[in-house]
């Protein structure tokens, strides 16, 4: 089987279950060592087990990407261990919906600080590694984890919509830094999804809807998403596949 990653150092954040365990599976099978950061420590040690008994390799480091400094530990951890990282798929996250003039604050500031501040962190710690990389290698990839819901507006979203319009965004800005120094930029923007995700909503009448949802149209799966990720990092050198928004067939918008 061909395994065009193979020699690649990819990180993978969010890795203890959904589209973060299944892109780590992916990423390995195509030739990658690969980096997996979570809280869950247990999670991450049967995802690495998983992992080396399909011949691959791996490395668990459990880390809160809220924690600043245990990101840039973690960062010292991959360098040692593999060296330079040369493929960072930003993906942790949590999706809290609620209407707005409920004052869920607790909630948005959650959001916030993983969806959006954990991001940065996550990027402040690697992507030095990233620029070495595409400077020693000629290509880098840094792939973050944004949502249909940064081009659409869905009742009760909008704080979780905002901070995946800030992803997106994001990452348009930063392939004009990163770029030219060989660093592509994606961003993918999921549609419905079957992930954990939807576990975390504390909100009974819009966990109701998303359960009805699923009755009416058939998700994506995290191995959909895993796929898109091996496809972006496996394009020769001179393609930059910037936004991809991925879609279930069956859901319009």
């Amino acid at each position: 089987m061909s395994k065009p990653l193979t020699g690649r150092v990819a990180v993978i954040t969010g890795a203890s279950s959904g589209i973060g365990e299944a892109t780590a599976e992916h990423l390995a099978g195509l030739g990658a060592s690969v980096a997996v950061l979570a809280r869950r420590a247990d999670r991450l040690s049967d995802l690495v087990a998983l992992i080396e008994k399909d011949g691959g390799t791996a490395l668990a480091i459990a880390a809160d990407v809220t924690d600043v400094a245990a990101v840039r530990e973690a960062a010292g951890q991959v360098a040692a261990a593999f060296g330079a990282a040369d493929l960072l798929f930003n993906n942790a996250g949590v999706m809290l919906p609620a209407p707005i003039d409920e004052l869920a604050t607790d909630q948005w500031q959650q959001q916030i600080d993983l969806n959006i501040t954990g991001l940065m962190n996550v990027i402040g710690a690697f992507v030095p590694q990233l620029v070495q990389a595409g400077r020693e290698r000629g290509v880098a990839d840094l792939i973050n984890t944004s949502s249909i819901g940064a081009q659409n507006p869905y009742p009760n979203f909008a704080v979780y919509c905002a901070t995946k319009a800030y992803v997106t965004q994001l990452s348009k800005q930063m392939r004009a830094d990163l770029g030219p120094k060989n660093v592509r930029v994606a961003a993918i923007e999921p549609g419905f999804t079957t992930t954990e995700l939807q576990s975390h909503v504390t909100n009974a009448g819009i966990s109701d809807w998303l359960e009805g949802a699923k009755t009416q149209l058939e998700w994506l799966t995290p191995g959909d998403i895993a796929a898109t990720v091996g496809f972006i990092a496996s394009l020769p050198r001179r393609v930059n596949m910037q936004q991809i928004t991925v879609m279930p067939t069956g859901q319009a918008n």
